[in-house]
């Protein structure tokens, strides 16, 4: 399974997909290794609520993090954005980090329990395809070890883990949004989505893309386009020729490792893009104009700073909030007039609740 693919299928189980490859270097063992060697202070409050003090939870007066991935930590993509976000923070605060990549689910209990053998202050697990880990945080050898858990509707809530988790809803709603504010500014009514196979989860983030785009423009059109299959990069250039040909403006190429190919056939014909998880606005080759970010890596970041602060609490889901939190959000990568304040404005209502997506989308019919 490749990464685009095992990222897709970790959110498709809350209901939506997420997919999205990282253009970023570095480089690491697939087998067990260690960096960032070092120190940090204890946090002055107990926020796990287990009695365990973060960061340094074991109490040996350093803050080791462990982290098993199902996938290549080498792959550029999101096995390795995952512990590059670690990696980093880690430098900043002098801890150390043990990663081992390419583990298999049928050894991820013993992954686990090995990382607590090397006293690690957390066990973080790169995908949920590394569940069967988790009973290692019961057991006497992980006893002073907090867990990050990304969520999925198959893995249960137990006192010992924090599952992480969001609501892809909301990103797909605003992606229509910031979408349908660059359509209305020139003129346009026709959207395309081309993504990978055709499911439920796939089928409800098209109409969530443009129930989004509805609210700016609401005669816009939107074609959709399964491919069957989220790396292909053929078959993702020929979806999007076709519909570049059928008269879209603005393509959202919703997929994996054919995200680049598809947008630079996209570029080619002056179709406006968008970022299927990251922020890429920097990006010039290929080149998008609305950046979605939804990166599993920036949230694990986000709870390594509060673990930092001794506020992660074992035994609850953190459910990170458009609007609210850092991430998930949107942005458009040029914004001209007042489409970034609109943005802005219509980001928080979702926040505050004034508008709830899956009303949004329920719309559609």
């Amino acid at each position: 399974m490749t990464a685009g693919r095992s990222l897709w299928c970790s959110r498709a189980a809350l209901g939506l997909a997420l997919v999205g490859t990282l253009a970023l270097s570095g480089c690491a063992s697939n087998d067990a290794t260690a960096t960032a060697t070092g120190t940090t202070a204890t946090a002055s409050s107990s926020g796990s609520g287990s009695g365990m003090k973060e960061p340094d939870v074991n109490g040996d007066g350093k803050v080791v993090v462990g982290v098993l991935s199902p996938g290549d930590i080498n792959d550029h993509g999101y096995y390795q954005g995952f512990v590059d976000s670690a990696d980093a923070y880690a430098k900043e605060k002098g801890w150390t980090i043990i990663k081992r990549g390419s583990v298999p689910a049928s050894d991820a209990l013993t992954a686990a329990r090995a990382l607590c053998r090397q006293h690690v202050d957390m066990v973080a697990l790169a995908a949920s395809e590394l569940s069967a880990a988790i009973p290692a945080s019961e057991e006497p050898v992980c006893a002073k070890t907090a867990w990050y858990v990304p969520s999925s509707a198959n893995i249960d809530q137990t006192p010992r883990i924090l599952l992480s988790s969001d609501n892809p809803n909301q990103s797909m709603l605003v992606a229509g949004y910031a979408a349908g504010l660059k359509m209305k500014a020139a003129g346009y009514t026709k959207a395309g989505f081309v993504t990978g196979i055709k499911a439920d989860f796939s089928v409800l983030g098209a109409k969530a893309f443009l129930a989004g785009i509805r609210e700016v423009v609401p005669k816009a059109t939107l074609v959709s386009t399964y491919t069957g299959d989220f790396d292909d990069s053929a078959k993702a250039k020929e979806a999007m020729q076709a519909q570049i040909s059928q008269g879209a403006k603005v393509i959202y190429p919703y997929l994996g490792g054919a995200t680049d190919a598809a947008t630079r056939v996209a570029n080619a014909a002056g179709v406006l893009t968008l970022t299927p998880g990251t922020d890429r606005c920097d990006s010039t080759s290929p080149k998008f104009d609305i950046s979605v970010i939804f990166n599993p890596g920036d949230y694990f970041r986000a709870a390594l700073e509060e673990f930092a602060k001794d506020n992660l609490k074992m035994g609850t889901s953190r459910v990170w909030q458009l609007g609210v939190d850092p991430y998930p959000t949107v942005k458009i990568c040029k914004g001209q007039g007042n489409e970034d304040q609109q943005l802005v404005t219509f980001i928080k209502k979702i926040g505050s609740k004034e508008i709830i997506p899956e009303d949004e989308v329920k719309r559609l019919g």
